[in-house]
């Protein structure tokens, strides 16, 4: 099992470099749990981890490697809105409040989620609607290469076609950093130090 002995890798180096684990690739017909071994391997040996999932299986995916394999993270996730069934209401199903209320970090892909089909438009993407809902959402490119995408590029298209402000794309580099597997005083010295200063000279 490669992700089994990737994880034991995980474990190895924590202490040289690796803060997390991270498993990707096709959802549907290969779910989480199918390395269930490997999460509570990394579990037991205090090892956050990232799964990806709610892009293409949907809630299932996301319900799995949540409460079965335990991730603190969700890549993509795009699809909890599947549990909002009136986003302009906010009212959410049991999943989704989970999710928004525990913090659970939504890594979303714009271009990305474009290129899947898992979104319709950069406009319509459910970024927008899940931040407005004080959901945990992080911006990121996914593939930078294969999407063809970069951080700037997809904060230009936020602003651009969804009407973000530099306000919002501060809270979701806020929340990014909030989420990240590094310490907990390395995150504050960077938001602190970094990331507020930098985004309070654009304002």
């Amino acid at each position: 099992d490669r992700v089994r002995e990737a994880a034991d890798l995980a474990v190895a180096f924590r202490d040289a470099g690796v803060v997390g684990f991270d498993i990707a690739g096709a959802e549907d017909g290969f779910p989480p749990a199918d390395h269930l071994d490997a999460f509570e391997h990394l579990r037991r040996e205090n090892v956050p981890f990232t799964i990806h999932a709610g892009e293409a299986h949907g809630l299932p995916s996301i319900h799995q490697a949540l409460q079965v394999c335990g991730a603190q993270r969700i890549g993509h996730g795009v699809r909890i809105t599947d549990d909002i069934p009136d986003l302009a209401a906010g009212k959410l199903g049991r999943l989704a409040a989970w999710v928004r209320d525990r913090r659970i970090a939504l890594e979303m892909c714009p271009t990305s989620n474009l290129q899947t089909g898992a979104a319709t438009s950069i406009a319509e993407h459910p970024i927008t609607a899940l931040k407005d809902l004080g959901f945990r959402v992080t911006l990121n490119t996914d593939n930078r290469l294969v999407s063809g995408t970069t951080m700037t590029r997809e904060m230009s298209l936020l602003v651009e076609q969804a009407g973000w402000s530099v306000e919002d794309l501060r809270t979701v580099t806020v929340n990014a950093l909030k989420s990240a597997f590094v310490p907990f005083d390395e995150r504050n010295a960077l938001i602190e130090d970094v990331v507020l200063p930098a985004y309070a000279s654009a304002l």
